[in-house]
């Protein structure tokens, strides 16, 4: 019999993956998953500054993450340097403010680990609560821009002569990616969140004909990646956050050597 809390653990995994795979989507067509590191170790900058105001609530980290996307929109109208070397300053740079932030708090007394690689079989049932929602709004969210958003995909100077308002769509889009990773963290971890977005969506890639296959695709290898990672990680007592990417891992290989027939 499977013991309450890894049943919680799996649930809450799944919830994640059910968010982070398809707005992986979009990271694997834009050819953005540098972007989706760049969110993620915005989140440690986001849990310094919570811990300097005394709170642990992950909308500090939402708006920390948030202000990020803004920082690079801002810096991309310039044009005077490219997207992936803005992305690498600001990935590194609030990495590296969040860890000092973190490091000068002299009252902190917990392991801060859990915030690099997660510790998902300690999620109770607030958290879970807060997963679940997250998961609705961003499922919510996505669905309401997937159209203005997979134009912009496909060709952005078109969609815009189309009418679409690229700025709202990116901004929105860039919300949602920095609302999953402030609820995620606890789950996977602030390293290895974005390989929860990439993996689960380059593996639906290969056996997916549309846009809504590779979505649902998606998240259902992601959901698959999970439980084999939790069920990994109990028998052989190794981190679950680690287990699960590694689980996504050989999912993705495993579609890379299915025949070419073999598709949804």
């Amino acid at each position: 019999m499977i013991d309450d809390f890894i049943l919680s653990a799996i649930l809450a995994g799944v919830l994640v993956a059910m968010a982070a795979g398809p707005l992986g989507c979009f990271l694997v067509w834009r050819r953005m998953a540098y972007f989706g590191d760049t969110i993620s170790h915005s989140a440690l900058l986001g849990v310094g500054l919570g811990l300097a105001l005394g709170t642990t609530s992950p909308w500090v980290i939402v708006i920390t993450c948030a202000a990020i996307s803004w920082i690079l929109l801002f810096l991309e109208r310039g044009g005077k340097f490219s997207t992936d070397t803005l992305l690498g300053i600001l990935a590194h740079s609030a990495l590296s403010i969040g860890l000092i932030i973190i490091a000068l708090q002299d009252n902190l007394r917990q392991d801060m680990m859990f915030l690099l690689i997660g510790d998902i079989l300690a999620i109770d049932t607030p958290e879970l609560t807060g997963i679940a929602l997250m998961t609705m709004g961003t499922l919510g969210g996505l669905i309401y821009i997937w159209k203005p958003l997979l134009s912009i995909t496909v060709h952005e100077d078109l969609a815009r002569v189309e009418g679409v308002n690229i700025l709202k769509t990116k901004v929105i889009y860039m919300l949602l990616i920095a609302l999953l990773v402030a609820f995620a963290m606890k789950v996977i971890g602030a390293l290895l969140i974005t390989s929860l977005m990439i993996i689960p969506a380059a593996a639906a890639r290969t056996m997916a004909r549309s846009p809504v296959q590779m979505a649902v695709g998606s998240m259902i290898i992601g959901s698959l990646s999970v439980v084999m990672g939790i069920l990994l990680s109990s028998q052989w007592d190794v981190p679950a956050g680690p287990a699960i990417v590694l689980s996504a891992l050989l999912l993705f290989l495993l579609g890379r050597v299915l025949p070419k027939g073999f598709r949804v």
